[in-house]
């Protein structure tokens, strides 16, 4: 497999072929400077500057071509990836700008995940060379943790259980000596009883727990990062259908995100105490299953009615914010998760439902995915709503009633379980590409986490 770090070089005057990034509507001024060779090539290739389209040009020398790409207008993180995935080995640089803008797309374009592949794809590197050196390392971290993303969501679920996801977690934290512990058994089953009872009829070595990361000066801001991690959901009882079992190895995509996060804060050596929480669990069927009708008890205190087993993620990351306030409650709590398919109903495939209880938090979030291109649409914690949560039997239900607004329901859910006068956010994520585009190959992607990390930076980055 390519090294990320190595796609990206710093330009010395080394050797390279030119990328000339044209757009549409500045194609026919960019034309009139090239040499006549060049326009008549562009011409019978009935090139024009289309987005994602590429030409070679000619040079001087048969060694000497350049390349002219169509580019969107504005650039995008995935203006080079088009052209990264089909151009032959070699190093290129941009004839004129920065490649800072879409060094990203240049990376992940030549990611791949060939683990289950007796021979790998060809995949011959290219190389991008930029001015913009001082930007080089945080471009590859980023490459690196989506890759990270990716590949776990990608793992099917035999080989991606809470075991080897806590293995994960004590891998990366070995990197940045950081203290990871893991809560299982019978203090699972005292402590945090509903990701317990979530997991609790998974095989023995499949059984759930909760795994936590903690990093970073005591005296620095502290920041709570929660994840998902069902590494596999069969509904419980209320078992889903074969179509909709078939993409459930994805629905640790939440605690994929939020290890990711914590790998960008480690190796960016952010000044925050970080504590990171996964509760992972396989939401599985046995004869010791939990039942639609039980009431599950909550690290919290409140009593929850299961009005659905198929509504488990909200289960586990509610004994994990639960234990996010704890003790020295955090100056910023987010939550990743593939959490309800409301969501995806609403906005689709792309779009992470953002929630969030503080208003100036959400708009921070906002401004931060449009300045990455990494968007996401925040919806309403509609407080009238709550009323479908209501049980006549417990505290709460997991499930809400009426069959409308379930990811609004779901968020409501876990806001009761988030310590007042912490600020939130929720980030309901699809995390799959269902189909590929020019760097996102079909499969697991990170939605919201580039988004999550230029908020973090801007709020707690040292000064340059």
């Amino acid at each position: 497999m390519i090294a990320l770090s190595s796609l990206l070089q710093p330009d010395r005057g080394q050797p390279a072929h030119a990328l000339h990034l044209v757009s549409k509507s500045g194609f026919g001024e960019w034309l009139k400077d090239q040499p006549s060779p060049v326009r008549a090539l562009l011409s019978a290739a009935k090139f024009e500057g289309e987005a994602g389209s590429l030409a070679i040009l000619p040079g001087e020398t048969p060694e000497d071509w350049a390349v002219a790409i169509g580019a969107d207008e504005p650039l995008t993180p995935w203006s080079l990836a088009g052209a990264a995935a089909k151009l032959p080995e070699g190093s290129y640089r941009l004839a004129a700008g920065a490649a800072a803008e879409s060094a990203l797309g240049w990376l992940l374009a030549q990611h791949r995940f060939d683990r289950y592949r007796r021979e790998p794809r060809p995949n011959p590197p290219r190389v991008l060379l930029t001015g913009d050196v001082a930007r080089i390392d945080g471009i590859v971290r980023i490459a690196q943790a989506t890759a990270l993303v990716r590949d776990l969501i990608d793992t099917p679920s035999a080989d991606l259980g809470p075991v080897e996801f806590a293995r994960a977690v004590e891998q990366i934290g070995a990197i940045g000596h950081a203290i990871v512990r893991t809560t299982q058994g019978e203090d699972l089953a005292e402590g945090y009883p509903m990701i317990h009872a979530v997991g609790r009829a998974a095989a023995h070595h499949r059984q759930p727990r909760l795994i936590e990361l903690e990093w970073g000066d005591p005296a620095h801001p502290r920041i709570a990062i929660v994840g998902k991690g069902i590494c596999f959901d069969s509904g419980g009882l209320d078992i889903k259908p074969s179509s909709g079992m078939l993409l459930m190895k994805k629905d640790m995509g939440g605690a994929a995100h939020a290890l990711a996060l914590a790998q960008l804060i480690m190796a960016a050596r952010l000044p925050v105490r970080l504590h990171l929480l996964i509760p992972a669990a396989e939401n599985a069927i046995s004869a010791d299953a939990f039942r639609p009708g039980d009431v599950l008890d909550s690290r919290q205190g409140l009593h929850v009615e299961i009005g659905n087993t198929d509504a488990e993620g909200r289960l586990v990351l509610a004994d994990a914010l639960t234990r996010a306030c704890e003790e020295q409650p955090p100056e910023l709590l987010i939550d990743f998760a593939t959490l309800t398919g409301a969501a995806r109903v609403a906005l689709g495939p792309e779009l992470p439902a953002l929630f969030s209880n503080d208003d100036a938090l959400a708009a921070e979030l906002i401004a931060a995915g449009d300045r990455v291109g990494d968007p996401m649409w925040r919806l309403p914690l509609w407080k009238p709503y709550a009323e479908m949560l209501k049980s006549e039997l417990a505290d709460i239900n997991n499930a809400g009633s009426g069959g409308f607004a379930g990811s609004v329901t779901a968020a409501l859910f876990l806001e009761r379980f988030v310590a007042p006068g912490v600020p939130w956010a929720h980030l309901d994520t699809f995390a799959w590409n269902p189909a590929a585009r020019p760097g996102r190959p079909k499969g697991g992607e990170a939605l919201g986490l580039r988004a999550a990390w230029a908020l973090l930076q801007a709020r707690y980055a040292r000064p340059a």
